[in-house]
């Protein structure tokens, strides 16, 4: 169920004052400025799936500013994308701006300063998610914060109009549904930027990002496999394995243990869904590459606190 926030029961003279509070309630600390004063309007709902959240925000002209010292006070490690729905916004990180209009999205980053600019009244929706849910993707992205994302691409248009659906059904699914959702749409964000990727000139950074994609998105295309392996991975990117272990030592893992990783979140996931209730934790298991049951119920208990049992128990009810 959605959450709904707004300035409308505030007096008038404290509704920018009350929007700071909201925005830095939903998203993460900023500062808001606008000379609407006591005209100042705004409105936000937000829906939750896993970790991370849809908001649409409605409201009047204004600024918003990420500073250096808001973000030495954070913890956070976020990525905001911004789908445009009414209005114009501009947004400037990394010595780049952009310009967001409907039918666009664009990405930045709360770890660094980032300043958006609304000149009238607009309407967005902002996916906020954590970092390594991209970053297990599509690897490093920063060449892209502040980069407008249209819909005259293809994949891009395509991506716009997933989430903006996704974003308007996440509330009528059942979790386990919205989290199967939420995954394809991160893939196909994650598609779309190793396009833009690609097409940006062949600096070296940019082809390692590139090649990193195409490993990370054979694995978790095979991660059913048991045989999924180092060696077979290279061979099917037309790397050799010393790169290969280069470049997921970019990332601060190596092959083994992302492999790992991700076959235990698909487990959890399933474990965790009514529809597999009659499955056997064995298949479940079996069916995401491991070989042996009694390693996976070990390895789950170290990853998640708990064996698959009692995750299931806890999670099903």
């Amino acid at each position: 169920m959605s959450v709904v926030l707004d300035t409308s029961a505030s007096v008038p003279d404290r509704r920018l004052a009350v929007w700071q509070d909201i925005v830095c309630d939903v998203f993460v600390g900023l500062d808001c400025r606008s000379d609407m004063q006591e005209t100042f309007w705004g409105a936000v709902s937000q829906s939750v799936v896993g970790p991370a959240s849809f908001t649409k925000v409605d409201s009047c002209a204004q600024r918003v500013f990420r500073t250096p010292s808001r973000i030495a006070r954070a913890s956070e490690d976020f990525v905001l994308l911004a789908l445009g729905n009414s209005g114009i916004n501009g947004v400037y990180q990394d010595g780049r701006e952009a310009v967001v209009a409907a039918g666009q999205f664009v990405i930045y980053d709360t770890t660094r300063p980032y300043e958006l600019r609304f000149d009238d009244s607009f309407a967005q929706t902002i996916l906020q998610m954590p970092r390594k849910l991209l970053q297990q993707r599509v690897g490093a992205f920063d060449i892209l914060t502040a980069t407008t994302f249209s819909s005259d691409r293809p994949l891009e248009g395509l991506t716009y109009e997933f989430l903006v659906r996704l974003s308007n059904t996440i509330d009528r699914v059942d979790p386990a549904t919205a989290t199967r959702l939420l995954d394809q749409g991160l893939d196909l964000i994650a598609m779309a930027f190793a396009e833009r990727m690609h097409a940006r000139a062949p600096e070296q950074s940019f082809h390692r990002s590139a090649l990193l994609y195409r490993l990370k998105n054979y694995i978790l295309t095979h991660l059913r496999d048991p045989e999924l392996s180092l060696p077979r991975a290279a061979a099917a990117i037309g790397i050799s394995p010393r790169y290969t272990s280069d470049l997921m030592a970019s990332e601060q893992i190596s092959f083994r243990s992302y492999v790992q990783a991700q076959r235990l979140e698909r487990c959890k996931r399933d474990l965790s869904d009514p529809a597999h209730i009659a499955r056997h934790i064995g298949d479940i298991a079996f069916a995401w590459g491991f070989n042996d049951l009694a390693h996976f119920s070990r390895i789950f208990r170290q990853k998640f606190g708990a064996s698959p049992r009692e995750w299931r128990e806890h999670t099903i009810r």
